[in-house]
Order: C-alpha cells, then sequence, then structure tokens
C-alpha cells in the first residue's frame, strides 16, 4: 500500500493550514499523507506572471457536493475544478463519491493540486475504494488530511470512524471560496456552506431546476444570499477580483487589433501576461530576428511598452 508513514503536525507549523488557528473548535493536530501546499509568488489574475518578491498562500476552493451527482452536476464540477486548478488554484474536497472525486479527478487532469480532507482516521481512507485515487493526490504534490489520528486513537476505536460533519468545518477552513454544485435539502455539502459562512468565506452555489431535489439546497442557498454559480469565470472573479473586467479589456483589445500573423501572436502573448522577450519566442515558434522587427512594429503603433530588459506590457 502506497501509504507507510503519515507526517503530523500543528496547524500553525504550515503557511497552508495556519488559517485553521481562526476557525471555531480548531484542530489541535492534524495528520498527513504527501506535501502541503507552499506559498507561491503573487499573482493578480489568472495569466498574470507570478511576483516572486511577493509571496502568499496559494488561492484555494472548495468544491462539494451530493455523492449521487447528475450529469449535470458532474459536467459543472469538473469544468470547474479544472478551470480553478488551470489558474494555479488548490482544489479542496472530502474524496468521497460524487462531486467531490469529480472535483478531485478535474484537478489532477488539469495538473494542478488538490487536496483531501478525511472525515475517518488518516489511517483509514474512506471509501476505501478511493485509495487509488488519494494516492495520485499525494503523487501529484498535493496531500491527504485528517484531524485525527491511527486507527484506535481519538475515540475512534480499533475498528476506526466516520466523522464527517466535523471535517466539514476543516474543509470550509482551508478555503477561499465554496463551491457548492449540487446538494438536496438536507445535505452535508450545505454543513460545509454553514461553516464557510460563519467563517466569513465567500458561498457559491450552482442554480438547478426547481423539480430536482439534487438542486433544492443549491436553490436554498441562492435565495439566502449565496453568489450564483453560472459559468467558470464567476468562480474565477470570487478568487481574482477583477478578472472579469481585464478578460474583458483583453479581448477588447484584440478584437480591435490589426496587423499581420506575426503582430497578433505576438501580441496576445502580451496581453496574457508573457512578458518576457525570450519566453514569447519560445511559445510562438518565430525567430529572434522576427520577434524584435514585430515587437518594434507594435511598439511604434502604442500596443505595447518596453519595461527594460527585454520585458514588455500591453497599454
Amino acid at each position: 500500500m502506497f501509504f507507510m508513514k503519515f507526517n503530523q503536525i500543528s496547524p500553525l507549523e504550515s503557511d497552508f493550514t495556519e488559517v485553521l488557528e481562526t476557525i471555531a473548535l480548531k484542530p489541535i493536530m492534524l495528520y498527513y499523507y504527501g506535501k502541503m501546499p507552499e506559498k507561491v509568488g503573487f499573482i493578480a489574475y489568472p495569466g498574470d506572471k507570478p511576483n516572486p518578491e511577493r509571496l502568499m498562500r496559494p488561492k484555494t476552493v472548495a468544491i462539494v457536493g451530493t455523492r449521487k451527482e447528475t450529469s449535470y452536476g458532474h459536467e459543472i464540477a469538473y469544468n470547474a475544478a479544472k478551470a480553478c486548478a488551470e489558474a494555479g488554484v488548490v482544489v479542496i474536497s472530502g474524496l468521497a463519491y460524487g462531486i467531490d472525486s469529480v472535483a478531485h479527478r478535474a484537478a489532477l487532469d488539469a495538473g494542478g493540486k488538490t487536496i483531501a480532507v478525511l472525515g475517518t482516521p488518516i489511517n483509514r481512507i474512506y471509501p476505501s475504494s478511493h485509495t487509488r485515487l488519494a494516492e495520485e493526490i499525494i503523487a501529484s504534490g498535493g496531500a491527504v488530511i485528517s484531524e485525527y489520528g491511527a486507527s484506535g486513537e481519538g475515540g475512534f476505536g480499533e475498528a476506526g470512524g466516520c466523522r464527517f460533519l466535523a471535517r466539514n468545518r476543516l474543509i470550509a477552513g482551508l478555503a477561499d471560496v465554496v463551491l457548492v454544485v449540487e446538494a438536496a435539502a438536507r445535505s452535508g455539502s450545505l454543513n460545509t456552506a454553514s461553516h464557510a459562512i460563519e467563517q466569513g468565506k465567500e458561498v457559491m452555489a450552482v442554480p438547478g431546476s426547481i423539480n430536482s431535489p439534487l438542486s433544492e439546497g443549491c436553490n436554498n442557498l441562492i435565495a439566502s444570499g449565496a453568489l450564483v454559480y453560472r459559468k467558470e469565470e464567476d468562480l474565477l472573479e470570487a478568487l481574482f477580483p477583477g478578472y472579469i473586467a481585464k478578460n474583458r479589456s483583453k479581448k477588447r483589445k484584440m478584437a480591435t487589433f490589426v496587423g499581420t500573423k506575426l503582430e497578433r501572436a505576438v501580441y496576445e502573448q502580451i496581453l496574457q501576461g508573457v512578458r518576457d522577450g525570450t519566453e514569447i519566442v519560445q511559445n510562438t515558434g518565430i525567430t529572434p530576428a522576427e520577434f524584435n522587427q514585430t515587437i518594434s512594429l507594435l511598439e511604434i503603433r502604442g500596443r505595447v511598452q518596453s519595461l527594460g530588459g527585454n520585458q514588455w506590457m500591453a497599454i
């Protein structure tokens, strides 16, 4: 079995978990396999170049929902988690059947990091059929976390146990935003949302048919003031305020841009946040001479501005 030795820390011992010190019923100890996410260079919006001089905890999103998801919920959860992972956001969920496992899988498929928070002792992966998924999470640089030590400790008894409702406060506590994809009127996912609201976190919910029992909980959240999730951009906007406006601005600039194929290729790279000339050459496959000629024309036309050192920005 992949899991041999687990790590043990208090929340304050990791930059990633120290946020749990501020929640009600904060955990005394955390047990985990894998690696806790480290600080990253600040980015203002997806596609922006990370600032290594300004390190911060990575953005995080919890994606939760029913264990018996519909094809509608499956598609939305997958696309949301994939978009977040591609933007460098850490995806958090509970390793359960349904929406949880869909979110973890999407993050892995996107090459991102994902964290699974257990409601069982650290050496008891539940459901056991998700052991392989847990192994993939760890192998990809993520972590599997529990506030409970090995079976037989913490009052669980040798047979282990499940404390999913207690676990939900940790999922909410680690997240910047909580997205509820599908949830019945009485659902553990609503419990996670309640913890998020108590902790001052942003909660989003996916609207659904008023005739669907699996959308009743989400529709109730929206009626109570939760943000409405309509597309991936809504979630990225909640994580990176101003993202939609910046994205629209970039699209408008490209839509009004008239130039050669080379000029469009170089200008689009700069709009996407790639500032280094050498990197633009590599990404576009043009020669350094072609780049120098193209960037000079873009500068003359007032489309780009030199930052010095072969660094460029769109204006």
